[in-house]
């Protein structure tokens, strides 16, 4: 098999969870020609996807390649990865990264797919990152891009976050293909803060999809929500211009719309009626708004002023025992205020 070693810069990719995307991504740099291992925490699902040439799980009906190696051991991993990719839920990524501190070389570069915000830290992925494994090369690889639909060849376009133009373009390189376009972009900051919050947002779609409010109120929904993550991301240093792209409305679209989408389907089901607890008991998947709306409102998100009422909403719905009903009429009652009121301020 071909390297992409002289071309993107990467000849052995070493991917982090096994869970739909990550088995996607691993599948993308595999048939790029980059030699990829997919990292398992569970031994047992290692020996599975290995028997039954899928990831019956996660992303069943997508054949695995024999040139895809698959591995429940961290051991090795420094001498065999030049690129590492992070595909495993917020909550989880800073205990993993741990069993990983010796692996990988100082200067490895890392990819984060993961999106969400750490709980008890108010942490990106990029920042756990760089706390446990060290100052190295960072990017965020996100936008618009169910692992269904990518790994089974659907057109796709995401972006290549990083303040590194030279490693983002290399990534860019890596993972690019006739059905996978990827563009590079300089604010990471405000792409993983499109990525975590669009969940908070698109359980709120959920919940208006459960309660049958129709196409108005969800079109008004995502519109007002994108101000809501802009605001919070921009006030925080990230750029404005970022979320007109794939990482701010693109990846919130989707996420709002899409039969795929776990945090859509989280809020659909509480629309109508169910309890929080008895909707995550019934999947395998992570639906990352559920955790990303814990942290935006507790201590360490210091949140202030900053008027977030569609996610205020969200987290009554979430924690408090509100009726979604009672949260709609919340937000529709609220005190009469300009559509751009908080943008300005948050840019000065």
């Amino acid at each position: 098999m071909k390297s992409r070693k002289t071309e993107g810069g990467f000849g052995r990719a070493w991917v982090i969870g096994d869970g739909g995307w990550g088995t996607a991504l691993a599948l993308l740099l595999d048939k790029n020609g980059v030699q990829t291992t997919l990292w398992s925490a569970f031994p047992e699902h290692a020996e599975e996807m290995r028997r039954a040439g899928e990831n019956l799980r996660f992303l069943p009906g997508v054949p695995l390649p024999s040139t895809l190696r698959i591995t429940a051991d961290p051991m090795g991993a420094g001498a065999q990865a030049d690129l590492v990719v992070t595909a495993v839920p917020t909550q989880h990524l800073r205990g993993v990264l741990r069993r990983f501190e010796d692996a990988f070389a100082g200067g490895t570069p890392v990819v984060s797919a993961t999106k969400g915000i750490e709980i008890e830290t108010f942490k990106t992925p990029l920042q756990v990152i760089a706390e446990v494994l060290g100052a190295r090369p960072l990017c965020v690889l996100t936008g618009p891009s169910h692992a269904e639909e990518v790994a089974r060849g659907k057109p796709a376009s995401v972006v290549a976050a990083s303040s590194d133009l030279d490693y983002a373009q290399g990534v860019q390189r890596a993972f690019s293909g006739p059905t996978f376009r990827v563009y590079t972009n300089p604010d990471p900051l405000g792409a993983e803060y499109g990525g975590a919050l669009k969940n908070v947002i698109a359980i709120a779609a959920g919940i208006g999809d459960g309660l049958e409010l129709g196409d108005n109120a969800k079109s008004a929904l995502l519109v007002r929500g994108m101000v809501e993550i802009a605001r919070f991301a921009c006030a925080r240093g990230a750029r404005p211009e970022t979320f007109f792209g794939l990482a701010g409305v693109g990846d919130l679209a989707t996420t709002c719309f899409s039969r795929h989408s776990r945090n859509r389907a989280v809020g659909e089901a509480l629309g109508r009626g169910r309890k929080l607890s008895d909707v995550l008991g019934a999947t395998r998947t992570v639906a990352e708004g559920v955790y990303t709306t814990q942290a935006l409102f507790g201590p360490e998100a210091d949140l202030g002023d900053l008027a977030m009422p569609i996610a205020a909403q969200v987290h009554g719905v979430l924690f408090r025992g509100k009726d979604p009903r009672e949260a709609v009429l919340e937000l529709m009652t609220r005190a009469p205020a300009g559509e751009m009121d908080g943008i300005v301020e948050a840019r000065a």
